[in-house]
């Protein structure tokens, strides 16, 4: 029996919903809690609770991130009317992670996990591309109208007696928007982004469209600038590691032609739309990951992929199931890493490497893999397994590293 690694202090554990809540279970049983000392601040946030507590559990959660500095969370549940029939819930409660950042601020950084038998869609892609989203304001917290003439459109802003305001002459029907943003929720982000890239050594880009959206994308460019030569410039040089303002146009015609191994940073919509694209291009939202990186150090860490409805439904009814634990247990090694790093226990973090390289080599040299990498693997697998078989591999080859010291 291995000794367990030690842990000097707790991660906030969230637990989530459905399947997801399922793997959580199992992956503490089987890859975590044989191993490691694990000390943990648990809230459940699985959606019955949540309406139980009036949802008030889940700004308790986030403080305690803000307590604590680490937090691993598992999906969970944003009700829409057919959940609140199905779950017969009080209300139709908020995103659980819309309110955990509102109490955190930061950025969402998702990054790909690769594995060497799934191929990238985009042949130059070598190493992991990571976007950043300003997951705040945008289009998300705009508004929009419908006219059925001509007239003008006008845009004004007022406090007390001042207003300032723009007009816009449409001829004939049309529709119009407004999107809004804070200039402190902007430089929170820049720092966020900042601060990742000098985290993990890489380069950092951000993209926007300053020459057409003369006043919103540019001041984005502008504080990212700003920000950069005032506290970032310095510290960049000496990890050799670089910044660029690209044009967004110009930032999607390069990155098809990069090997990729740097922070791509993007407004709320465009981050919206490219961290779909680079988990596709990569392969699945569940071979990524999901990081809310605080300004002030505050790190929560979580899988990029939902509750896997269908899978739970099959899994109630004593179905085998696929689903793929890869991006749930990188978010454990992900915190632990991050909690040994801060906690001065490198053990902690070694154990965390040492447990992804477990999974790496389930699939990329054992060629078991669950039915998602499967489908999309350039070698075929010598067997496609259900989410336990998986487990149970991995933990094999874990006792392998642990054991005998045969890690690569």
């Amino acid at each position: 029996m291995h000794e367990k690694i030690y842990m000097k202090r707790p991660v906030v554990e969230i637990d989530g919903d459905e399947m997801a809540r399922v793997m959580w279970s199992l992956v503490k049983e089987l890859l975590l809690e044989p191993y490691v000392d694990l000390k943990t601040e648990y809230y459940d946030l699985g959606l019955r609770h949540r309406d139980e507590t009036d949802d008030r559990v889940t700004a308790e959660a986030a403080n305690a991130i803000k307590r604590i500095g680490i937090g691993v969370k598992c999906a969970t549940i944003t009700p829409n009317a057919e959940r609140v029939k199905e779950y017969g819930l009080k209300n139709e409660w908020p995103s659980p992670n819309a309110t955990i950042r509102k109490v955190l601020g930061g950025t969402i950084f998702r990054k790909p996990i690769l594995l060497r038998n799934v191929i990238p869609a985009v042949r130059s892609w070598k190493k992991p591309i990571v976007i950043a989203r300003h997951a705040f304001g945008d289009i998300y917290d705009g508004e929009g109208l419908e006219f059925g003439q001509s007239g003008y459109v006008e845009l004004s802003f007022k406090s007390g007696t001042s207003v300032n305001s723009v007009r816009k002459l449409v001829t004939g029907p049309g529709i119009a928007e407004v999107k809004v943003n804070s200039l402190s929720s902007i430089e929170e982000f820049a720092r966020s982004c900042f601060n990742y890239a000098l985290d993990e050594r890489m380069d950092l880009w951000f993209a926007a469209k300053d020459t057409i959206s003369k006043v919103y994308d540019a001041k984005f460019k502008q504080i990212f600038g700003e920000i950069y030569e005032k506290s970032y410039a310095q510290k960049f040089r000496a990890a050799g590691i670089t910044y660029s303002y690209f044009l967004i146009d110009d930032a999607l015609s390069r990155v098809v032609r990069s090997e990729g191994g740097f922070v791509w940073a993007a407004k709320n919509y465009d981050g919206d739309i490219l961290s779909d694209l680079i988990s596709s291009g990569f392969g699945s939202l569940a071979l990524m990951t999901s990081e809310l990186y605080s300004p002030d150090g505050f790190k929560e860490f979580e899988a990029a992929h939902g509750t896997v409805q269908r899978h739970y439904y099959a899994y109630l009814k004593g179905e085998p199931v696929h689903t793929n634990p890869i991006a749930t247990i990188f978010a454990w090694t992900g915190a632990l890493r991050a909690r040994g790093r801060a906690d001065d226990t490198p053990q902690l973090s070694m154990f965390s490497d040492t447990l992804e390289w477990a999974v790496k080599k389930t699939v990329e040299a054992d060629g078991v893999m669950t039915k998602d990498v499967a489908s999309m693997s350039a070698i075929p697998p010598s067997h496609v397994a259900t989410l336990q078989e998986f487990l149970t591999r991995v933990q094999e080859n874990l006792e392998l590293a642990l054991g005998r010291g045969e890690q690569k």
